[in-house]
């Protein structure tokens, strides 16, 4: 008989995929692969009604499984909160957060194997026109509204649409049974067009009627400080206000200055923390040859941590996970790196995608980290040993839980030196940088959507606090402003996971071992860190 809990979970994992069809098809939840989201105000407004009548059921039951209860309620709350702000109102350009944009950047991702599938493929294709022209009419009720996109972000929007209907073909994936050419006459005859017109939408409706660069943040719009603090609480699954998150990104930044001067004194003679970082920013050297160089050294570095993991993890993925560049009409407005779960059945492997655009401005002295925070033994295992729990409820194998899933990406950067993974101290000194992005985003974030920072203060505080590139400044910039409260979970994340870690250690004695630890935080797929520490706890007491 299936449990309380179980039945709470499988009701709100059907309103997820209904809201996020296209993302339930990337975690494998079957029914919806022939939909698109729908993101008029009558269809959110009823998931919402959905989302809260199966918070309140949870809340109020007796259950004993109280790890999934405790995964309902901060899905569902996370659920309400997202509509509650009406973000897809005024985000435009960001390929994984502005729906208009990310729909263009996963549908191509879709490997669709057999007739079922492929039909279903086609079926989404001949959906798109339907789904930007709510999209329009959705962000056009909000503009008129007043709740105002930034400008220079529509001006990426429009930058990114012009690159990809340039490009001569479009959902080139390869189809059976004449497939292939009823999806190239209906990208030419309907997709293209209501592209062109979603386009031209932005550029004539949109584009001049934005927020300006010195009004960035949430905060500026009505009812934004509110809903941004909720944001911040759904993102980092604790109950840290923004005051609270931006004082711990300035002590987190102040704590690195001594492995900057340690490690900079070993490798360039420098012990002045802001020296390192001014070397570091504009040595040449540091730079990427090429595209090539770049791949390589992601995928050595992936090779290099598949390897060793079995003497720190008891369970490895079965699936692969492969490098790839992030798609060229993406490139130019899209992360550093990103990684895109495989498929349970086996048609589609792990990717972590790095962005070579303009590579040789980007920093090869951070290639390690990442790619051992998107892919082993971060992103992929994290991922991919959730989705093998199938004798969990399938939410708890693909809860969208911000502060897990980017807290282990961020604590598996530092694991990765205990396990001797970095080639050298240059490697080490992006192993420090990085943590410095994440904490400048503590700081930034907030200060963008809760302190009434200019979009250049944002700017000049990323160009000190940390060794980010320009180019990855400014787009970095642009995806704070475009994902309020996102940015903050990856140190408030990393932070619990090491706090539960000293707790396991000391409760433990000299019978911790280090591969049980990570067994129960990955266990139990992806959790909210409230609920994490309880299960620790349970394990470690």
């Amino acid at each position: 008989m299936t449990s309380e809990a179980t039945a709470l979970a499988d009701e709100l994992l059907e309103v997820l995929a209904t809201w996020m069809p296209l993302e339930a098809t990337f975690v494998g939840i079957a029914g919806h692969d022939a939909e698109l989201a729908d993101p008029g105000e009558d269809a959110q407004r009823e998931i919402r009604e959905q989302a809260a009548g199966i918070l309140a059921r949870a809340r109020a039951s007796a259950d004993a499984d109280r790890v999934t209860l405790g995964v309902v309620v901060q899905q569902a709350e996370a659920v309400v909160t997202q509509i509650d702000a009406r973000t897809v109102e005024f985000t435009f350009a960001d390929p994984m957060f502005a729906t208009g944009i990310s729909h263009l950047t996963f549908l191509p991702q879709l490997a669709p194997s057999g007739e079922r599938a492929e039909e279903d493929y086609l079926t989404r294709l001949a959906a798109l026109p339907s789904f930007y022209e709510a999209l329009a009419q959705r962000q056009g009720d909000g503009l008129r509204a007043g709740r105002t996109p930034v400008d220079r972000n529509v001006g990426n929007a429009i930058a990114f649409l012009d690159r990809y209907l340039a490009q001569e073909e479009l959902f080139a994936q390869p189809l059976t049974g004449g497939r292939g050419e009823r999806r190239d006459r209906l990208v030419a005859e309907v997709v293209r067009p209501a592209l062109a017109r979603y386009r031209e939408f932005v550029a004539t409706e949109v584009a001049g009627n934005g927020r300006p660069g010195d009004r960035p943040g949430l905060c500026w719009l009505e009812d934004g400080e509110a809903h941004y603090a909720a944001l911040a609480r759904m993102h980092t699954t604790t109950d840290h206000t923004p005051e609270e998150l931006h004082r711990l990104g300035l002590d987190v930044l102040a704590g690195l200055e001594a492995e900057y001067a340690e490690l900079g004194g070993r490798e360039f003679g420098l012990t002045d923390p802001a020296a390192v970082r001014r070397r570091l920013r504009t040595d040449e050297s540091l730079r990427w040859r090429d595209s090539e160089e770049m791949l390589e050294t992601a995928r050595a570095a992936v090779a290099r941590a598949t390897a060793a993991a079995p003497d720190w993890f008891h369970r490895m993925p079965r699936a692969e996970c492969v490098v790839r560049a992030v798609p060229d009409a993406d490139a130019p407005v899209a992360a550093a790196a990103y990684y895109f779960p495989p498929a349970l059945d086996g048609s589609r492997p792990g990717v972590y995608f790095t962005n070579t655009h303009e590579v040789r401005t980007r920093d090869r002295f951070i290639a390690e980290t990442v790619a051992f925070h998107e892919s082993v033994p971060g992103h992929h295992f994290e991922t991919s040993l959730a989705l093998e729990l199938t004798g969990l409820p399938q939410l708890r194998r693909v809860a969208p839980v911000t502060a897990y899933s980017e807290g282990w990406g961020l604590y598996t950067e530092r694991l990765a030196d205990e396990m001797g993974l970095f080639s050298s101290d240059v490697m080490r000194l992006g192993m420090v940088a990085e943590d410095s992005v994440r904490a400048a985003r503590l700081v930034v974030d907030t200060g963008l959507h809760a302190l009434r920072w200019t979009r250049e203060q944002c700017v000049e505080f990323l160009r000190t606090h940390t060794v980010l590139s320009e180019v990855e400044v400014q787009s970095e910039t642009d995806r704070y402003i475009e994902s309020p409260g996102q940015a903050l979970a990856y140190m408030t994340g990393r932070l619990e996971i090491l706090r539960l870690r000293r707790f396991a250690e000391s409760a433990l004695g000299e019978s911790f071992d280090i591969k049980d630890f990570h067994d129960v935080v990955l266990g139990g797929g992806p959790l909210p860190l409230k609920v994490l520490g309880d299960v620790v706890r349970a394990w470690a007491g």
